[in-house]
């Protein structure tokens, strides 16, 4: 994204002010935000000249011809989505929100039409054995095996490198040479692939501890047996919008309770649920990770995620959280597996 920030003016910015943020901007539009950091509207040269028409001054507050209809939308649409609202509504310019409200992006048509680059590593898990799908991994990895006529993690790297991500990489234990003979370099993908080996399984995380040196910027880290359509440019421009060392996806998990639920105080009936359906957040096994993160992972020694951000919190750090509304399904059980078959060729066309 271009410099939207230089194009923010606060409520008690002049119209003066907001011109110098429009120039300054380059996105052809003033962000005039609120003293919570949520968005109060937008201002164009043609509002202000429009104002001046009317007799406004330079020195009036920017308020007094702020658009306060201007469309947003929430950071986690996807790409897709946001170009079609855009040419729907023939405008130039969307501003991106987080769950708060708050202003963490502005996305452009110009930029979106362009094929997206993004300079970030990709860190993919692949060197778990798969035990729960019995003999389908006996004699290959889980992420080789074929889910639409192609490997999974092919579908993986695929997505990766269709939405601007090149730098990429595996992370491998279990029949490693497998996925490297496969992959290779990644050239014939459009990616650039190197391999982490993992001489022991080091847990969801180890393989951080063993990149050739951590990464500058923040890194998406993967694991290597999910089918997702989620939009990684969307969660790293969530994650850059924030103040968080690490941001981890999400998903809704819903589980319908087929009776009646009950409550019950000192032995006396409270409250009767019929049938209620829980929801709770889960991981949904997608992260990105900034520099600081790498300090919590030593070289060689087995840890998982969870253990990670939890030392990220406990050091006075804070992840965010990226709720996925996108197309999600974990390949770990059998019943998972045959889910991804049936779904993959309207899920992936």
């Amino acid at each position: 994204m271009k410099s939207w920030r230089k194009a923010i003016v606060t409520t008690q910015a002049s119209v003066g002010e907001a011109i110098a943020a429009i120039e300054s901007g380059g996105i052809q539009v003033a962000l005039v935000l609120d003293e919570a950091n949520r968005l109060v509207g937008i201002v164009t040269d043609g509002d202000i000249r429009r104002g001046l028409l009317r007799g406004i001054q330079l020195s009036s507050l920017a308020t007094e011809v702020v658009n306060r209809s201007a469309v947003s939308v929430p950071a986690t649409l996807s790409r897709e989505e946001r170009l079609h609202l855009m040419r729907q509504k023939s405008i130039k310019q969307l501003p991106l929100l987080d769950g708060n409200g708050q202003l963490i992006g502005v996305e452009t048509f110009d930029e979106l039409i362009e094929a997206p680059h993004y300079p970030n590593p990709v860190l993919i898990m692949a060197g778990g054995l798969g035990e729960r799908l019995g003999a389908l991994t006996r004699e290959r990895p889980k992420p080789m095996l074929n889910v639409g006529g192609r490997p999974l993690l092919e579908t993986i790297i695929r997505n990766v490198v269709q939405q601007g991500f090149r730098n990429i990489f595996i992370s491998v234990n279990y029949m490693a040479e497998m996925i490297v003979e496969h992959f290779g370099d990644g050239s014939a993908l459009g990616a650039a692939i190197q391999y982490v080996h993992e001489t022991e399984r080091l847990g969801t995380a180890g393989a951080l501890g063993l990149l050739p040196r951590p990464s500058e910027l923040p890194m998406v880290v993967t694991n290597g047996d999910i089918l997702t359509t989620i939009n990684y440019g969307a969660l790293l421009d969530f994650h850059n919008g924030t103040a968080a060392e690490a941001t981890m996806a999400v998903r809704e998990h819903k589980v319908h309770v087929p009776y009646g639920v009950v409550t019950a105080n000192d032995g006396y009936l409270e409250t009767i649920r019929e049938k209620p359906t829980e929801s709770w957040y889960v991981s949904a096994g997608i992260y990105v990770v900034g520099p600081a993160v790498f300090n919590h992972v030593e070289r060689g020694v087995h840890i998982d995620m969870p253990t990670v951000l939890e030392r990220v919190v406990g050091n006075k750090g804070r992840v965010a959280v990226f709720p996925i509304r996108e197309y999600w399904l974990d390949i770990g059980r059998m019943e998972d597996f045959e889910q991804a078959h049936a779904e993959f060729k309207e899920v992936f066309p």
